[in-house]
C-alpha cells in the first residue's frame, strides 16, 4: 500500500502541537524531522499553525462532538480531532482525506481504538457543521483568544478590539526589507521572474511584500544578502531613531538583529554597539550581519543591557534603541501560539523588565540624545502606560514625535494595531533627554 504523504505530515503536526502546548516551546523553534519530505514539513507547520490559531474554537467544537472528555493521557487523540476539525472547517483539505487520514494516524500512535472515535466525531461535524458553527457564534470561544487576553484587549481598545482579534486570527503576509547595498528594481524583477507578486509599502520605503508566501531561504537573492524578513512596522525604527554620521548608538536588546542590520544599512557611519544576553540569539545577529555583508560594522556583545557595570565603558550614547522585551501580543498573527503561552503574570514580568531596562539605560544617554522605546505589544500597560510612568519618574525626559501617516496617537507615542496598513502591532515612543 502506498504511504500517504499527508499522513506523515499530520503526525509531524501532532508532535509540533505537543512541543508548544506541553513543553511551552515557540512553534518556530519546535524540533521537527529534518530528514523527511520538505512538503510534509511545510504542510505539518501549516496544520499546526492553523490549530493554534483557532485553538479555543476547535476545542469548543470538539467538546460538543464528544460524548465525554478524553483523559489527559489521550491528549494526542484529542489533538488529532482538533487537526481534523481545522481541516474540515478552515482549510481546503478534501473532506474524505481530512477524516480518513487523520483517523488512521491513531493506529501509528498504537491507539487503534481511537480510529473509529475520530472518524465518527469528524463525520458528525460534517453532518452538523451549520448548526454547530451557529452555536459557536454565540460564545466567546469563537474569538480564539484566552479570556484574560480578550478582556485586556476590550479594556485597552474598546472600539477596535473586534478588528484587532480578527486580524490576529489571519495569517500575516511575508514582508521583506531591501538591503540598501542592492538595486531595488533588480531584486524585485528577480522575484517576479520566479513567479512572485511584489508590492511595496506606503510607510516603509525599504519594505516589499511577496506573494504567495514561501520559505525565505528559497527566494532568489536571500542567500546573497539582498533582503531580510522584517515587517514594515519593525522597519520604522531605523528612521525614528534619527541617527547622524559619527554618532554613538546602542541597540540594547538586539536579537535577532533585524533593526541592527537596518540601522547599519541606512547609517554606515555610526558607531553601533548591539547587545543581547543570549549566546544563541547573539549568533543569530552575527549570522544576519554576515549574510547582509555588514560584518565588522558593529560591535556585537553578549551582555544583559540592564547590568551596565558588566559592559558599559563610561562613554555616553547619542542614540539608544530600547526594543524592549514584551508579551509580543502585536505579532500573534505570525505566532499564534503566543495566545496560549502567555498569562497575566508574564505581562507583569514584562512591565517590570521594561522599567528596569529604562532605569539602567537612561543615564547612559547624552543630554540632547534620543532613546526610542519600542515594543511589539498592543497592551497599554507595556506601551503608553509604561512610558507615561517613566516620564513622571524622569523629569529630564521629554516625549516628542513627528507627524506620521501610520499608526494612531497613543500619548505618549504612537500605536499600530495588527493589520493596520498590513502591519504588525507595534508601539513607538521617542524620548529626548533635556540638556
Amino acid at each position: 500500500m502506498k504511504k500517504s504523504r499527508t499522513d506523515d505530515a499530520r503526525l509531524m503536526a501532532l508532535r509540533l502541537l505537543g512541543a508548544v502546548l506541553d513543553d511551552g516551546i515557540a512553534l518556530a523553534e519546535a524540533p521537527e524531522n529534518t530528514s523527511g519530505d520538505p512538503r510534509n514539513r511545510a504542510y505539518a507547520r501549516h496544520l499546526a499553525y492553523g490549530v493554534l490559531r483557532w485553538l479555543s474554537a476547535l476545542e469548543w467544537l470538539a467538546s460538543q462532538l464528544l460524548k465525554k472528555p478524553l483523559k489527559q493521557k489521550d491528549r494526542d487523540v484529542q489533538r488529532l480531532i482538533l487537526l481534523g476539525l481545522f481541516q474540515l472547517w478552515k482549510d481546503d483539505t478534501a473532506g474524505h482525506a481530512a477524516v480518513h487520514e487523520t483517523a488512521e494516524c491513531a493506529k501509528k500512535l498504537r491507539k487503534s481504538w481511537a480510529t473509529g472515535l475520530i472518524n465518527a466525531v469528524l463525520r458528525r461535524f460534517q453532518r452538523e457543521q451549520e448548526t454547530l458553527l451557529a452555536q459557536l457564534d454565540q460564545v466567546d470561544e469563537r474569538f480564539a483568544h484566552p479570556q484574560w487576553l480578550l478582556q485586556a484587549l476590550k479594556e485597552d481598545w474598546p472600539e477596535d478590539w473586534p478588528a484587532l482579534v480578527q486580524a490576529n486570527n489571519q495569517a500575516a503576509p511575508l514582508w521583506l526589507r531591501l538591503n540598501q547595498a542592492f538595486d531595488g528594481p533588480s531584486v524585485s524583477a528577480a522575484l517576479q521572474d520566479d513567479g512572485l507578486v511584489v508590492t511595496g509599502h506606503e510607510a516603509a520605503d525599504s519594505a516589499f511584500k511577496v506573494e504567495p508566501s514561501r520559505a525565505v531561504k528559497d527566494l532568489p537573492g536571500f542567500a546573497q544578502g539582498k533582503f531580510s524578513v522584517q515587517d514594515p512596522a519593525a522597519q520604522l525604527a531605523a528612521g525614528l531613531l534619527r541617527c547622524e554620521p559619527g554618532q554613538r548608538v546602542l541597540d540594547a536588546c538586539a536579537a535577532p538583529g533585524g533593526k541592527t542590520c537596518h540601522l547599519l544599512e541606512h547609517h554606515p557611519d555610526i558607531d553601533l554597539l548591539a547587545l543581547d544576553r543570549s549566546a544563541t540569539r547573539l549568533r543569530q545577529i552575527e549570522e544576519n550581519v554576515t549574510r547582509l555583508g555588514l560584518a565588522g560594522r558593529a560591535r556585537l556583545l553578549r551582555a544583559d543591557a540592564a547590568r551596565t557595570d558588566d559592559w558599559w565603558d563610561g562613554k555616553e550614547f547619542d542614540r539608544i534603541l530600547l526594543d524592549a522585551p514584551c508579551t509580543a501580543t502585536g505579532v500573534i498573527r505570525r505566532h499564534p501560539e503566543i495566545k496560549w503561552l502567555r498569562n497575566p503574570a508574564q505581562v507583569d514580568e514584562a512591565v517590570a523588565a521594561q522599567s528596569t531596562l529604562f532605569t539602567a539605560l537612561w543615564p547612559l544617554l547624552k543630554p540632547g540624545g534620543i532613546l526610542l522605546y519600542a515594543t511589539c505589544s498592543v497592551l497599554k500597560c507595556e506601551n503608553s502606560g509604561q512610558v507615561a510612568n517613566l516620564l513622571e519618574q524622569y523629569p529630564d525626559a521629554v516625549a516628542e514625535f513627528q507627524e506620521t501617516a501610520w499608526g494612531r496617537e497613543s500619548t505618549p507615542g504612537r500605536q499600530i494595531l495588527p493589520g493596520e496598513m498590513e502591519m504588525d502591532g507595534f508601539y513607538y515612543a521617542s524620548l529626548r533627554k533635556q540638556a
